[in-house]
């Protein structure tokens, strides 16, 4: 994993007591496409970040690198609905906010529906580059419900739900994570430039 940066200034942006919208359904194939990440020991985790990354037509920025090297690290961590650290559990949000904020200095909305209405860039899902936020609709009224963090070649990482295990990674080819994906984020493009003074 490449060098964490030094703290950054985190971003003005409102916390709130929601979490996500209640636990995710595991989807019908309920499979990885590649082997199952928790299974593997710390080698062989930078190893499988290491196929998203390498030879491809773009280069994984730093912060990226860092967000996805530690959340697969975290794989196999239980969900908790409302959880927000390594010790408690995660729901969604709980995790995307804990890696933005310990890799980027990021201070991201604690619930997907905030999370979703940051002053981001929107993607295309063509366009998906690692370290971009993807929201889904699992509760069938349309509304944002769950997040996860793009990997690269269609796999994301994510606090799925109690049932299906806690943070893993699914595909976005899966039929379920297909029909419920809404709309993806730059959130890294919102990280505060190295440059900025430093705070305590």
């Amino acid at each position: 994993m490449l060098k964490r940066l030094a703290p950054l200034v985190p971003l003005a942006l409102s916390m709130v007591l929601a979490a996500c919208a209640g636990h995710v359904p595991a989807p019908e194939s309920a499979v990885f496409s590649s082997p199952t990440l928790a299974e593997f020991d710390e080698p062989a985790k930078e190893a499988a970040l290491g196929d998203f990354t390498e030879e491809k037509s773009y280069k994984l920025p730093q912060l990226a690198d860092s967000i996805l090297s530690h959340g697969l690290s975290l794989v196999g961590t239980r969900y908790r609905f409302g959880g927000g650290s390594v010790k408690s559990g995660f729901d969604c949000s709980g995790f995307i906010g804990y890696l933005f904020k310990e890799e980027a200095g990021m201070q991201l909305p604690r619930s997907t529906r905030e999370m979703i209405n940051i002053d981001a860039p929107l993607v295309e899902r063509a366009e998906l580059e690692p370290g971009d936020l993807l929201f889904f609709s699992t509760n069938g009224r349309g509304r944002v419900s769950h997040a996860g963090i793009y990997l690269g070649d269609d796999q994301f990482i994510h606090s799925s739900s109690s049932r299906s295990g806690g943070v893993r990674v699914d595909s976005l080819e899966d039929r379920y994570w297909n029909r419920t994906f809404i709309e993806a984020k730059r959130a890294l493009a919102m990280a505060p430039s190295e440059e900025l003074p430093r705070h305590p």
